[in-house]
């Protein structure tokens, strides 16, 4: 706002100038709505690639699909899958090669932790420990593939170290098969529980530790009675959304394994696919979809409330 002053009749008059813009006085309500509004196209696009092809392949899964023929079929494909063998195989195959791989991936990711929160050496090469998990799974895998079974690169190191006299066929056997996909995940996925254990590690508080410390206590005691109890929610978490990714192998199956030998490495996503891109029976594979996705709430949510309990690790 601004002044004017002028005389009239010999008298000095201040005089106020209208204000050039007026701020504008929103009600209550319209202040609640404005952080929806500027959340809401991130929202709806997400719902968009998320939610809209969840509902579409539970609608599909009630009906027998060939391409454009649509045969209404009720519950026939979901009775069809709890008798089928395969579907079995491929659930067990997901739990024991995800199982494994998660433990491993929690112990290492939880070692390197430690020592990169610890050790100032090892704190500026963090970065390093990064690098897999920026690579493309397609690309993961044909390295790991090359390293095992193309270019037999493990097999030939393990030769001139003297530890097998001869090649190992890693994809022709059962466990040699399983345990190429679970080292390829292993060694792409560390990296993303890494991150996540050594921020709860900074995140914890200082003068906890410095109080152990006083009191003669050595590092490892301090993570093994102070810091890993106090990292238990974070720890469930990261498990939680870690899990549930891997019952989405595709990439490693499908180009290292093709679930051989004999279905051993089929995950329940290679099933899905192999199921709806190869038989066409793309309602039964929208059935095995909406199965994996209720086991996989069902479980997740069990694991939620076991590990925060009241609102409580």
């Amino acid at each position: 706002m601004t002044q004017t002053a002028f005389k009239a009749g010999g008298a000095a008059v201040v005089a106020a100038s209208p204000p050039a813009g007026r701020r504008v006085r929103r009600s209550a309500f319209q202040r609640k709505l404005f952080p929806y509004l500027l959340v809401a196209p991130a929202v709806c696009y997400l719902l968009m690639i998320t939610l809209y092809p969840g509902v579409y392949a539970i609608y599909q899964s009630f009906f027998f699909v060939r391409f454009n023929e649509w045969i209404p079929a009720g519950f026939d494909n979901y009775v069809e899958l709890f008798q089928h063998d395969e579907f079995w195989g491929a659930l067990w195959n997901t739990f024991v090669i995800g199982g494994i791989a998660l433990t491993l991936e929690c112990v290492i990711a939880l070692a390197l932790a430690y020592y990169a929160y610890r050790d100032p050496l090892i704190r500026g090469w963090r970065i390093v420990f990064l690098l897999p998990m920026l690579f493309m799974p397609s690309a993961v895998a044909f390295i790991w593939k090359l390293a095992f079974a193309d270019g037999r690169v493990i097999s030939d190191l393990l030769m001139r170290v003297g530890l097998i006299t001869e090649n190992i066929d890693f994809l022709g056997v059962v466990w040699n098969a399983r345990l190429t996909l679970i080292v390829a995940d292993v060694w792409q996925w560390t990296p993303f529980l890494f991150i996540i254990f050594v921020a709860a590690l900074q995140a914890q508080d200082k003068e906890i530790e410095e109080a152990a410390r006083l009191d003669g206590a050595s590092w490892s005691a301090i993570f093994w009675n102070i810091s890993l109890p106090l990292m238990k929610p974070v720890i469930a978490v990261a498990v939680i959304l870690r899990g549930i990714d891997i019952t989405t192998m595709f990439a490693n199956v499908f180009i290292m394994t093709q679930g051989t030998p004999g279905g051993t490495t089929e995950t329940i996503s290679f099933f899905i696919y192999r199921m709806g891109f190869r038989t066409f029976n793309f309602g039964y594979a929208s059935a095995a979809s909406a199965v994996m996705l209720i086991l996989t709430l069902i479980i997740a949510q069990l694991l939620l409330k076991r590990f925060f309990r009241s609102g409580r690790a």
